[in-house]
């Protein structure tokens, strides 16, 4: 009932203040009796993927909480798992202000916040503070001054400051607000990237005497070409497992609306078949050998099915909760 309201009321400011407000307000509040605002006892449906026990196969997608400032927040509402971050090794601004624009008519933002965050020592602070106990992934990235050449630095390094306190750890290649990010998604400089991080996963495994899985997080703007040649990348790195999709830069679905010739990566109902069919074609060519985080569009307990029908094993939502609140993990959950 109390999500409607403030929703409201939200909507009505900057996005961007709203969402460090709604984040704030979650952090305050999360060990105090008004977290019974959200608070969701919701019906145990465990999943095993990737050697991982899940309560339930719902998750919430990296990107809302970059700083890992509200994982008790959010693991109250029912949340099967959360996802960190994208987190790099500096703490950087991001990009220039306004970065987010809701586009409410498609349940739809568009973002190009450009991997701002407070850096991988404060996230990981966060964690060690945090009393959830569920699953957590650690979504990491690079920072946007370290060229390509050198990015596997930038991944190798945040993987080393996150080992030990992640459940799953996501490379994240498909953020288009990065300049160049994308490029990594490809060819040589992709098998590059993940043979490095998979040497180090290893060796931290030795170290920790613990085997976190490595999941790389792809973008839905890929021909039925390219899906192939990454889906053998990721069987030939021995990745273990994939996130289909981050945001498009497709504006094909919103021509004409406020904002839709902003600049970045847009979420939500327009990208929900388009990520579709990325995992529909990604399952086809890794076969039952790679588990698949299905993510994009997703906003009922219709089309979160459609994923899973997709092949996906489990889901992530983000713009969906953004316009419908603690009751779509509810809603979702009871009808996995």
């Amino acid at each position: 009932m109390f999500y409607p309201i403030a929703q409201k009321l939200m909507f009505a400011c900057d996005a961007e203040w709203s969402h460090n407000f709604a984040l704030g307000s979650l952090k305050r509040l999360a060990h105090t009796p008004l977290a019974g605002l959200w608070r969701q006892q919701l019906p145990l449906k465990p999943v095993t993927v990737a050697g991982i026990r899940f309560d339930n196969a719902l998750g919430l997608a990296a990107g809302l909480d970059k700083n890992a400032e509200c994982i008790d927040a959010f693991g109250q509402m029912g949340f099967g798992f959360i996802e960190v971050g994208t987190v790099t090794p500096k703490p950087q601004l991001g990009n220039d202000k306004p970065r987010i624009f809701r586009l409410p008519q498609s349940e739809a933002i568009i973002n190009r916040m450009g991997f701002n965050n407070k850096g991988v020592d404060y996230l990981v602070e966060n964690v060690k503070n945090a009393s959830y106990k569920g699953v957590l992934g650690i979504n990491i990235g690079k920072n946007k001054d370290t060229p390509n050449e050198q990015g596997k630095d930038d991944y190798i390094y945040c993987m080393r400051k996150v080992y030990a306190h992640a459940s799953y750890i996501t490379v994240n290649i498909s953020s288009p607000n990065t300049p160049g990010l994308r490029d990594l998604q490809f060819g040589d400089a992709l098998y590059d990237l993940l043979q490095s991080v998979k040497n180090e996963q290893l060796n931290l495994q030795a170290k920790f005497d613990k085997y976190v899985p490595l999941f790389v997080k792809i973008a839905p703007d890929m021909d039925g070409v390219a899906v192939q040649q990454v889906a053998e990348t990721l069987l030939k790195s021995k990745m273990d497992g994939v996130i289909a999709t981050n945001t498009t830069l497709d504006r094909s679905q919103v021509q004409g609306q406020r904002f839709a010739n902003e600049a970045g990566g847009l979420s939500g109902l327009p990208v929900r078949d388009k990520s579709t069919e990325v995992l529909r074609q990604l399952r086809a060519a890794v076969g039952q050998e790679l588990p698949i985080i299905g993510v994009g569009g997703i906003s009922d307990a219709d089309s979160a099915k459609q994923k899973l029908d997709a092949g996906a094993n489990l889901l992530q939502v983000y713009t969906g909760f953004i316009y419908r609140g603690p009751e779509l993990i509810r809603q979702i959950v009871t009808h996995l």
